[in-house]
């Protein structure tokens, strides 16, 4: 309808879009017809960070965000200020081989850090074991438990190593 369109872009002056590499493509539209007034639009996104294609994510929304706004400045945010040279060189082997992706270097003024290890576990069994292993390993060469904390995707993964936790005597 072009009087609520039209009601809702003279409306909204500033657009920010946070994650625009997740956009779908009602979203997209969506997006596109609300800043179609003032063309004030801020979106950030990384289209190496892109895990929403299942849901209807495009990543191709933001691959051409500058095709649909053609004065729009592109602002690389390429200085990682959380990450170790050694993950940031490993992150950049691994994204460099993304197909259809805005070329970009991540880079920290941090030290090299520790190595990268990779455990590759047989079952979610077996990698809660190894998580546990590491902890007791690194207690008993003195780092207190408080020191931990143990990241998982999925909420799933939370009661295996739980599990693991509590047979190993570990608090958490």
């Amino acid at each position: 309808d072009q009087e609520t369109r039209l009601y809702y872009a003279n409306r909204f002056e500033y657009i920010h879009v946070d994650e625009y590499q997740d956009t779908n493509l009602a979203q997209y539209n969506f997006i596109r017809m609300l800043a179609s007034v003032h063309k004030n639009i801020c979106v950030v996104g990384d289209d190496d960070q892109s895990i929403y294609g299942w849901r209807g994510a495009d990543i191709r929304n933001i691959l051409e965000f500058e095709k649909d706004f053609k004065n729009a400045l592109v602002i690389k945010l390429e200085q990682n200020y959380r990450s170790t040279a050694n993950i940031l060189t490993a992150a950049n082997s691994v994204i460099k081989n993304n197909a259809g992706r805005k070329e970009k270097k991540l880079w920290t003024q941090a030290e090299d850090g520790n190595p990268i290890t990779i455990f590759c576990a047989n079952d979610e069994h077996n990698e809660a074991q190894y998580i546990c292993s590491k902890i007791s390993e690194l207690h008993s060469e003195g780092m207190s438990y408080n020191d931990f904390a143990v990241l998982y995707r999925a909420n799933a993964q939370s009661r295996i190593i739980e599990e693991s936790l509590l047979s190993s005597r570990i608090p958490y």
